[in-house]
């Protein structure tokens, strides 16, 4: 596999972050009442860094949830013969809040639609709402995301690579050949 092209670089990154999170603020005007959910893997050290950079422009801290959406996955039998689900309980009640559904890169939609089963099962949220750092399109499912940070047009033999520092060592976004 060769790397095609650095999509983002640390600065970029950064600045992505930075434009969802006032993104975020703005859509709901504030922060009351906003949950941002993680999906494992790498939805959480993005999650983590929005609520940092929410932290740094309202003064306050915004409540993040992590989602492991292994059982809520549609190919799980793909996955492995006897796969090991796990329950998903947050530490919060989402009743009434507004959730902000964070992953890395939105591709086909399975995802979003696994996690959003798994929100569904943890309670009745007001909303819910989709964050992702790349859009790279070939969506399967009709989801859309409401904050983006970079709409990557890409081939269906590519792929999307995102590191993070918390995960990876370091931060960037290429894609692979």
């Amino acid at each position: 596999m060769n790397t095609k092209a650095v999509i983002l670089d640390e600065k970029a990154m950064n600045r992505a972050t930075t434009r969802i999170s006032h993104e975020i603020i703005e859509k709901n005007k504030g922060i009351t009442d906003i949950i941002l959910v993680g999906i494992k893997t790498r939805g959480i050290p993005f999650s983590k860094r929005i609520a940092e950079k929410i932290k740094a422009i309202e003064g306050k801290d915004v409540q993040i949830e992590q989602l492991d959406i292994s059982l809520y996955r549609d190919d799980l039998s793909e996955v492995a013969e006897n796969p090991l689900v796990k329950q998903n309980q947050f530490n919060i009640d989402i009743s009434n809040k507004i959730i902000v559904l964070i992953d890395d890169v939105l591709y086909t939609g399975r995802t979003v639609r696994a996690a959003l089963d798994a929100i569904v099962d943890n309670g009745r949220p007001k909303k819910i709402q989709l964050a992702v750092l790349v859009d790279r399109g070939h969506r399967e499912l009709p989801i859309r995301p409401d904050f983006v940070g970079k709409n990557v047009p890409t081939s269906k033999d590519e792929i999307i690579n995102v590191k993070f520092k918390e995960t990876d060592g370091s931060d960037e976004v290429t894609i692979i050949e």
